[in-house]
Formats: structure tokens, C-alpha cells, sequence
């Protein structure tokens, strides 16, 4: 697993978000800069749209919902919907998986304060359904807990 710079973690919460409320709707849109290695997490109860490339669409987003009486930590990711051939959507698809972990550590410490007023999600599952075409490449997968990204 990659390991995060905190220093290139920009954080934005969207009103009106704070670091303590909502918990439920609580919604994170993940973006990076492969440039300068800037990865931004934006913190609102919508997914920041300002920060989607509609073309490239390598953003990773992420949802507190609850699920059977505790909370699940939804996460989406594009790979594909034919806008990519198999072959590029199966490099997608693996550097989604790759770089994921990645995502998640930064959701995590730009939300540190956040996870500090209810610590019991850092308990909660992570779900990442990655979305495609393709049915080799559209798949839920498990990814842990919060806690494992601290």
C-alpha cells in the first residue's frame, strides 16, 4: 500500500458540513493531481462536481450510509460504461485497485475529527463498487475498515 504525504492532502469541507455532522448522506469525492501528486478530498452531502474530470473520470467517491443497523463507507469508481475498449478498461480496473487504499487513507486522515466524534465507524465495512460494462470489471469488493487506513 502506497504510502500517504500528508502534505500534499488538501481538504475542503462543503458547507453545510462540519468535522462533526452529518453522518449519515456524509459524502467524499477524491481527486489527484498526478502532476504534482495533490490529492484532494472534498467533504460535503454532495459529491463535489467541480473536481470531476468528465473525460478522464479517475475520481473515487464515497458515502457513510447505513446498512442493517451500523454504518457502511460506500465507495464508487468508474472504470468504465464503453467509453473504454476491455483492454483499457482491465489497466483502469487495476490501477483503481491498486491506488484505492490510497484513496482511502486520504479520506481518512482529512477526516480525521470527524471519525474522532464517532469512532465506532472506524468498525464499519468499506464497499467499493467498481462500475463497468464489462462483467469481469464491475465488481463489489470488500476493502477492510477505516481503522486499517489510519
Amino acid at each position: 500500500m502506497s504510502i500517504l504525504d500528508l502534505e500534499k492532502l488538501v481538504i475542503t469541507y462543503m458547507p453545510p458540513v462540519t468535522f462533526s455532522h452529518p453522518a449519515e448522506g456524509r459524502k467524499y469525492t477524491v481527486t489527484h493531481d498526478d502532476q504534482s501528486g495533490i490529492i484532494n478530498v472534498a467533504i460535503g452531502r454532495h459529491y463535489d462536481q467541480y473536481q470531476i474530470n468528465p473525460t478522464m473520470r479517475d475520481e473515487v467517491l464515497a458515502e457513510w450510509k447505513p446498512d442493517r443497523g451500523q454504518y457502511t463507507l460506500l465507495v464508487t469508481v468508474h472504470v468504465s460504461d464503453g467509453e473504454y475498449d476491455a483492454n483499457h478498461a482491465k489497466i483502469r480496473y487495476m490501477i483503481f485497485q491498486r491506488e484505492l487504499p490510497l484513496a482511502l487513507q486520504a479520506i481518512m486522515h482529512a477526516d480525521t475529527p470527524f471519525l474522532g466524534y464517532y469512532p465506532w465507524l472506524l468498525n464499519s465495512p468499506i464497499s467499493a463498487e467498481f462500475t463497468s460494462i464489462y462483467p469481469e470489471y464491475n465488481q463489489t469488493l470488500d476493502y477492510g475498515t477505516p481503522r486499517q487506513y489510519l
